[in-house]
C-alpha cells in the first residue's frame, strides 16, 4: 500500500468517513494520481481489520463524488478530474469552517487585517 492510512474507532467519527477522507486527503495531496488504482476493499480491511463492507461504504461515497471509479473485474481507480473536485471540496471546506474560526481567534487576540495580512504573505516567502 503507497501509503500508511491510520484509523481510529474511537474518535466518533464513523470508520467509512474515515476510509472516505482519508483517501480523498491522498488524492488531494498527489499521493493517487487521476488515472492511478487505489489499495482495494480486501486490501485495506485485512490490513487494518476493518469489515469489508465498511471499506466498500467509503469508498462509495468517494464513487458518488466522481473521485473514483469503478472498473469492473480491476477495481477502484481514481477518476479523470478527481484531482481538482478533490482540492475544490477542501478550499470550500476551509473557506466555510476553518477560516472563519481563524479570522475570529485573530480578532480575539487583536490582529487586525492589515497585520494579518503581513504575516501571512511573511508565512508564505519562508
Amino acid at each position: 500500500m503507497n501509503q500508511t492510512l491510520h484509523f481510529d474507532d474511537s474518535s466518533g467519527e464513523p470508520l467509512f468517513r474515515q476510509v472516505a477522507d482519508q483517501l480523498n486527503e491522498a488524492i488531494v495531496s498527489g499521493l493517487y494520481k487521476e488515472g492511478d488504482q487505489v489499495p482495494s476493499t480486501t486490501e485495506i480491511s485485512t490490513t487494518y481489520r476493518i469489515n469489508p463492507a465498511t471499506v466498500l461504504k467509503g469508498m462509495n461515497l468517494l464513487v458518488e463524488r466522481g473521485l473514483l471509479e469503478k472498473r469492473r473485474g480491476l477495481g477502484m481507480f481514481v477518476a479523470a478530474g478527481a484531482v481538482a473536485r478533490a482540492r475544490d471540496a477542501k478550499r470550500e471546506e476551509f473557506l466555510s469552517s476553518q477560516l472563519p474560526q481563524f479570522i475570529a481567534e485573530a480578532r480575539r487576540l487583536g490582529f487586525g487585517p492589515k497585520e494579518l495580512t503581513e504575516l501571512i504573505e511573511k508565512e508564505y516567502a519562508s
